[in-house]
């Protein structure tokens, strides 16, 4: 077994996959039996997927899967159909296309990189799919952070602001409050050297049909070249962000 292997969670795993797989729904005692594991721990291990919704048990004390599998299963067809649309759309847009362009996720407190168009130009920071960094620093992260409120944010981070990741990054939630006060007027936001010294990036929130914000993207510069770039680059950005909206069912007050 790999010593980062979690076998609680593998257990947990080899019951879903047996429950999904059965044509029939499985009694806890068959589920044990079926997959060698003690009583005790799936007993334990149902019990807690049923708290979630993971599972569902009828009258007759039989497990199915259960109702959250669809909130997922959403979730993950949102994210990839924003994935979809970002990398179709942006070759609209020429003048973003000079730039590394990338599209981020809010989890919790951080923000993951989804995707990016690279640009030629080496940044000295690596944009790959699956990287995490605090949303408090990066402008992918300041946009959607824009779109709550400061309670829900001191609730993420456990009233605990999170360590600057260079001498720019913004320190208290007082100042971070400041920058999303911008950003609420005006929709764009601001990484000056906060994750890497050097490097600017403008970014924008993408909202599905609910108005919630699904996704952020951001472009990213030298710091020489951010001054002259910064108007053209910001307008076209959220235009791009509003066009992915439009086809996420997103309809703006009039």
């Amino acid at each position: 077994m790999s010593s980062t292997a979690v076998p609680a969670l593998d257990k947990t795993f080899q019951i879903l996959d047996l429950i999904t797989d059965s044509a029939q729904p499985l009694t806890a005692a068959h589920i044990a039996k079926e997959l060698g594991l003690p009583r005790s721990s799936t007993h334990n291990i149902l019990q807690s997927l049923l708290s979630k919704h993971v599972i569902y048990k009828d009258p007759e004390s039989r497990f199915y899967l259960g109702s959250y599998l669809m909130y997922w299963a959403g979730k993950y067809e949102q994210q990839q159909g924003v994935v979809r649309l970002f990398k179709d759309l942006i070759v609209q847009y020429p003048v973003l296309l000079q730039h590394t362009v990338t599209l981020s996720k809010l989890d919790l407190g951080e923000v993951v990189f989804l995707a990016c168009h690279e640009s030629p130009a080496p940044l000295g920071f690596t944009f790959r799919a699956g990287v995490r960094v605090p949303a408090v620093f990066s402008a992918t992260g300041k946009a959607m952070l824009s779109t709550l409120s400061m309670d829900s944010i001191k609730s993420l981070y456990k009233e605990k602001f999170p360590t600057p990741m260079t001498q720019h990054g913004v320190k208290n939630f007082a100042d971070l409050s400041t920058e999303l006060a911008v950003i609420q007027e005006s929709r764009v936001s601001l990484d000056n050297g906060q994750l890497r010294d050097g490097m600017y990036c403008l970014g924008t929130y993408i909202r599905n049909a609910s108005g919630t914000a699904v996704a952020g993207m951001a472009v990213s510069f030298l710091q020489g070249e951010y001054e002259s770039k910064r108007a053209e680059v910001s307008a076209v950005l959220i235009e791009l962000a509003e066009q992915i909206e439009r086809h996420l069912g997103f309809i703006a007050d009039s």
